[in-house]
């Protein structure tokens, strides 16, 4: 592990957060773009919605594939040459000129999305040593409230004025300098090669079977996907639903967002700690318990006047985002170093492949009403709390490869560090580690 002195690994960690915050606003500004996209180019809300779905689809489908290659190559060089791809496919959006190349140029942007995730996660694993790794995640994570609290609002902005491309070439500007600066401040990542040989195709194929069937991976694996599924069961339907059914103004949900972004923005960094302090599972559980409130009063809100969902929607953000934080640090403590990066693409493919899901089935549950009302929405908040519930129960099934340094589980009896995990075999068994990871 790269030893770097305090002021150099905070550029790092803001670095990661900064690349981590374009990729959720490639993602993120699409939506709100629609209706200039549709009009553009002439197109109906089922094309739009394959636009955005392929990006989440091929995203899962590179981070699985990634698996098979991300722990073969030094992390940095890796980073910086999906990051260059991930450039010119904002730059291709930007610049298409049908729908077709649209499509393709949004497919590109989710296979090079979808493997940049578990990159970023598996460099930040690489250089900061598991007592601060919560923190550190945090940090990281904080870049989702950064792009609801900037990043959509502007691109909406610019895109009101300058047009639907706008947004993708500002994207492309950000990606730029922050490649450079990527550049200047990774360091070489590497160890986790060191007695690696040239493999052949069916072994490559066999070590993705035995990472993905692990039973330890197995267990994080259905967190994850269970987590995201309860999650997107409720938040992409936020925005239609206040409108549709409250009556706010499509302008004013940009100021709902600014508030909750900036709540959550500030909280990421003090869950991350308090996670490292009093240990994953314990600090998921109770954010994991304390969501099932703001859950319920989203999907059944009363009439409230506007300054009483301004005033709802930081407490919404921030409880839903410290559910995340803990999870993601957990998830850096399952693999054995060796196959970090492998497991935590294959995890991210999950969490698309969740997404997805999650999205889709609450689409499947809303109907029209009424006035334009949209009704159903209250069934979904009860499906994303049982969801949640069963998350509850199973996180002390998923078990970091030294898991008896969580305070967590304090209680249970500690395995010797040099045991092999349940159902580890062969290159995945995990030596015997020279410190305790809080999982």
């Amino acid at each position: 592990m790269p030893l770097l002195d305090s002021s150099r690994e905070r550029r790092l960690l803001w670095l990661l957060a900064l690349t981590q915050f374009t990729v959720i606003m490639d993602f993120m500004v699409m939506m709100p773009l629609g209706p200039q996209i549709m009009h553009t180019f002439g197109i109906g809300p089922a094309a739009f919605a394959t636009a955005v779905s392929v990006y989440s689809l091929c995203s899962g489908a590179s981070g699985l594939l990634a698996a098979t290659y991300v722990d073969r190559f030094d992390r940095r060089r890796l980073l910086l040459t999906v990051y260059g791809l991930f450039t010119l496919a904002n730059l291709a959006c930007a610049l298409s000129g049908s729908y077709s190349m649209l499509l393709l140029a949004r497919a590109f942007a989710g296979v090079t999305g979808g493997v940049l995730g578990s990159i970023i996660m598996a460099v930040l694993s690489d250089v900061i040593p598991p007592a601060r790794r919560g923190a550190a995640t945090g940090v990281v994570m904080s870049s989702f409230a950064l792009a609801a609290m900037a990043g959509v609002p502007v691109g909406i902005a610019i895109g009101a004025h300058f047009g639907w491309s706008a947004p993708f070439f500002l994207l492309t500007a950000l990606t730029v300098l922050i490649w450079l600066g990527a550049r200047r401040t990774i360091p070489p990542l590497a160890e986790h090669l060191a007695g690696n040989r040239s493999q052949t195709l069916g072994e490559v194929l066999s070590g993705l079977w035995r990472l993905l069937t692990n039973p330890r991976h197995l267990r994080a694996f259905v967190l994850t996907f269970v987590m995201m599924g309860s999650h997107m069961l409720v938040i992409p339907f936020i925005s239609p639903v206040l409108v549709a059914n409250h009556g706010v103004a499509p302008e004013n949900l940009s100021w709902l967002y600014v508030a909750g972004g900036a709540a959550s923005f500030f909280s990421s960094r003090a869950v991350g700690k308090l996670a490292d302090r009093y240990g994953r599972r314990r600090v998921f559980v109770g954010a994991a318990l304390l969501a099932f409130i703001p859950v319920l009063l989203m999907t059944h809100l009363p009439d409230w006047p506007f300054i009483g969902m301004l005033l709802f929607f930081p407490f919404f953000m921030v409880i839903l985002s410290s559910r995340m934080v803990p999870m993601q640090a957990l998830m850096t403590t399952v693999p054995a170093p060796q196959v970090r990066g492998a497991f935590l693409s294959a995890n991210s493919a999950v969490m698309s492949v969740g997404t997805g899901v999650g999205a889709w089935l609450g689409g499947l549950l809303l109907s029209g009403g009424a006035s334009g009302r949209i009704e159903g929405y209250g069934l979904n908040g009860w499906l994303a709390v049982a969801a949640g519930l069963f998350c509850v129960f199973w996180v002390s099934q998923v078990k970091g490869s030294d898991a008896q340094g969580d305070p967590s589980l304090a209680a249970s009896p500690a395995a010797p560090a040099s045991a092999a995990p349940a159902g580890a075999s062969g290159p995945q068994t995990v030596p015997q580690a020279p410190r305790a990871e809080k999982a």
